[in-house]
């Protein structure tokens, strides 16, 4: 059985240096005979499978083995079957089932079955992989794959597992940013701690991520950039963190939010595995930054998040109407809001609502709505007392595919109870980046007549009544008196 590796201060280089040649898929050279060829280019040649300070409690579950068919094949690949030799992970970790995908097996084989492809690549997850207690930074296994079809020649791939240095957390609590100008420069400070019994030998490296309209400057040259406009970064500094440490950048970060942008979110992590992502290809340019030591604090997450504020605004108005008719009747009145911007207001970001008190004397009966084929009676939260508000949240599904102009708007059924001399109803607006209250608010006016006599009252039927009484007796007299003459 595979013996175990133990790497220690002095022989990290060579760990490093080995997880760069790791064995890859080795396709045999195509006979004529053959049409399909089979591919595990994908396969990666090495990752940090946990990290030391996890020990039993790290599972990763997430592992996959991806299979991709060369392009070119005369035909598909049919029944492609890939073992799994985890046998190489004894003493560094253990894998139990799970995973997902169509696998199976036990102890540290296991055998993946992907069907029949054509030009393309498919993945399956074999197992799940358990740290161990008592492992060490820089210790390391092998994972060896054999990819065959009934058609293509076998493939061979390996994947070293190394086992991380310490987890370094970032900060707990969630940091609010506001007041940030689109287009100046803002700054953040990115700070972690080590609260492992592991030093980072081999240095630190920061990700830092941006997210809705927010992108970073490429100022330090310790740090290499991803992304049009930039949006990603990683820092690479040399700080040997040790045990029951903190440390903060020696200078911001900086980033820039985008015209008309309202919001967006900062995040960042650290690693003790500093090697660069392949895509971040893009050096800074400035002198480079390094660490110094901090306060600790609570510093115990995978990431840390910044939500930031702009100082624009997306301001909403109200769109009102006249509730005019006579009492008895109910009539439709369209309210609404109406979005003046100039910030605009993203899928993710909250869109706010307007609420409607009706006016005294009245009733709203409904606020129909058609949604996906069916015909629906509120869209807006009845009030739960009498003279309360409709709550309308504009991004409820009463008001889907509403609001490309600006303005959302939904009819309101609203029956006219009795005349209230002065009466009147409002809309109120609301959303967290509207920043002029004084155009929030606006009056429902009321326009009431007196309903018509009812047609069939008994006023109605007394003047019928004595209308054909008279009737009769003119037809009477008129009768006696052609007798008369006659």
């Amino acid at each position: 059985m595979p013996s175990r590796i133990r790497t220690g201060t002095a022989a990290a280089a060579f760990v490093t240096g080995l997880a760069t040649v790791l064995a890859t898929a080795l396709a045999p050279a195509a006979t004529a005979a053959d049409k399909v060829a089979l591919s595990l280019k994908d396969v990666p040649r090495s990752i940090v499978v946990y990290n030391a300070d996890e020990g039993a409690d790290a599972v990763k579950g997430d592992f996959e083995v991806p299979v991709a068919v060369v392009p070119g094949n005369e035909e598909p690949a049919r029944n492609i079957r890939v073992v799994v030799d985890a046998s190489g992970l004894e003493g560094i970790a253990r894998v139990v089932k799970g995973g997902y995908g169509n696998c199976t097996g036990s102890g540290w084989v296991y055998t993946c079955e992907y069907g029949t492809l054509q030009n393309d690549g498919e993945s399956n997850a074999p197992f799940d992989i358990v740290g161990l207690d008592g492992v060490e930074p820089g210790d390391s296994g092998t994972v060896t794959y054999t990819a065959t079809a009934d058609n293509a020649a076998p493939v061979t791939g390996a994947t070293r597992m190394v086992v991380g240095g310490p987890t370094l957390g970032a900060p707990d609590e969630e940091l609010g940013v506001s007041g940030v100008e689109p287009g100046g420069p803002a700054a953040l400070t990115p700070e972690f701690a080590n609260h492992t019994r592991f030093a980072a030998d081999r240095g630190v490296a920061l990700h830092l991520r941006t997210d809705g309209g927010l992108s970073l400057r490429t100022r330090h040259s310790n740090c290499f950039y991803a992304g049009t406009p930039v949006t990603s970064a990683w820092c690479v500094f040399p700080t040997k963190a040790a045990p029951d440490t903190a440390y903060r950048t020696s200078a911001p970060l900086s980033y820039v939010a985008a015209e008309k942008e309202l919001s967006g979110t900062l995040s960042y992590s650290w690693s003790s595995a500093p090697e660069r992502p392949d895509d971040h290809t893009m050096r800074g340019t400035g002198a480079p930054f390094t660490l110094v030591p901090t306060a600790d604090g609570r510093f115990d997450a995978v990431n840390a998040t910044v939500t930031v504020d702009t100082t624009v605004q997306a301001d909403y108005r109200p769109v009102t109407g006249t509730v005019r008719g006579r009492v008895g009747d109910t009539v439709k009145v369209r309210l609404g809001v109406r979005d003046l911007g100039p910030g605009v207001l993203l899928d993710d970001e909250v869109k706010g609502r307007f609420e409607v008190v009706p006016p005294e004397g009245t009733t709203v009966t409904s606020i129909p709505y058609s949604f996906e084929d069916s015909n629906r009676q509120w869209g807006c939260a009845q009030p739960e007392r009498p003279g309360g508000a409709f709550v309308c949240e504009v991004a409820d599904e009463a008001f889907f595919g509403l609001g490309q102009d600006g303005t959302t708007t939904i009819d309101f059924h609203i029956r006219i109870d009795r005349q209230v001399p002065g009466a009147h109803g409002t809309v109120r607006t609301y959303n967290p980046y509207d920043r002029t209250p004084g155009n929030d608010t606006a009056v429902i006016p009321v326009e009431a007549s007196p309903a018509l006599p009812s047609s069939t009252g008994p006023a109605v039927w007394a003047a019928i009544a004595v209308g054909a009484v008279a009737a009769v007796t003119a037809a009477a007299v008129y009768l006696r008196r052609r007798r008369a003459s006659s």
